[in-house]
């Protein structure tokens, strides 16, 4: 009996020892976490702004890799690629010139020139003049306005012959109604055509004197020309009821020749 006493009371404790054991292990084990799981709190409660308690260390947050799909390539047009190379030559802007106020100018009175006048050209023009019982050939002379072309100047020269002197001086001999119908001046020769009333009226010398005024005027820009006169587009042969021979062509030496003057 005392045995089987002893061994429950040995059996008793050794079950009372594993249990205070348990209880102070677990305890322990107890006091241990909450320690463990308050330390964060607090370091959270005492340092709010510290950087490492809010961010995680790389070992802590594992890298998340997120894949992310490839553009598709855009094919751009040739004239567009080179269009984009082509740098743009920016040209600068000239600066406006400012605006200047309005003044007012005094303009300088501007001088006419002066007007060269046009070199006037001289004809003669030849008269007759009595000397005792013989005529002289006279001349005088006529400006014109500009210098015209040969036959043109001959013919303002025969204008004023068949218009008659204004020199009291000198007369003509060419009967008044006389009209020039043509004069040309050809390979240097000169053709006078008269009308009719050239070989009306008058004696011999009457006759010498109005062919001397044709032959002299019609010869005043070249006395050695030539010249050809007609009457009503007829070659002069005759000239007069006495029969004055022409010489065709006649020049001043013919003229001298025939019909010798003082």
């Amino acid at each position: 009996m005392k045995d089987g006493q002893e061994a429950r009371r040995v059996s008793t404790a050794v079950i009372a020892g594993v249990c205070g054991l348990a209880l102070v292990t677990g305890g322990g084990i107890a006091l241990w976490t909450a320690n463990r799981s308050s330390t964060p709190v607090e370091t959270q409660s005492s340092a709010p702004g510290s950087p490492s308690a809010l961010s995680p260390t790389p070992a802590e947050s594992p890298a998340v890799i997120i894949p992310v799909p490839l553009p598709n390539p855009v094919q751009t047009p040739l004239s567009q690629t080179s269009q984009a190379q082509t740098p743009l030559v920016q040209t600068p802007e000239s600066p406006t010139p400012p605006t200047l106020a309005p003044q007012a100018l005094n303009p300088k009175p501007v001088q006419p020139k002066p007007v060269q006048p046009t070199a006037a050209q001289t004809v003669q023009v030849y008269w007759v003049k009595d000397v005792g019982d013989k005529i002289e050939i006279v001349p005088t002379k006529v400006a014109l306005k500009e210098a015209d072309k040969p036959d043109a100047t001959l013919q303002a020269a025969f204008n004023s012959l068949l218009a008659g002197p204004k020199d009291a001086s000198v007369s003509s001999a060419i009967p008044k109604g006389t009209k020039l119908r043509s004069l040309s001046v050809k390979n240097q020769e000169v053709y006078v055509d008269l009308s009719a009333e050239f070989t009306s009226g008058g004696g011999s010398n009457s006759m010498i004197g109005r062919l001397g005024q044709v032959i002299y005027t019609a010869t005043s820009l070249k006395p050695d020309t030539q010249v050809w006169i007609s009457v009503e587009g007829k070659r002069l042969e005759l000239l007069g009821g006495e029969g004055l021979e022409v010489a065709q062509p006649s020049t001043r030496q013919t003229f001298h020749k025939n019909f010798p003057l003082k």
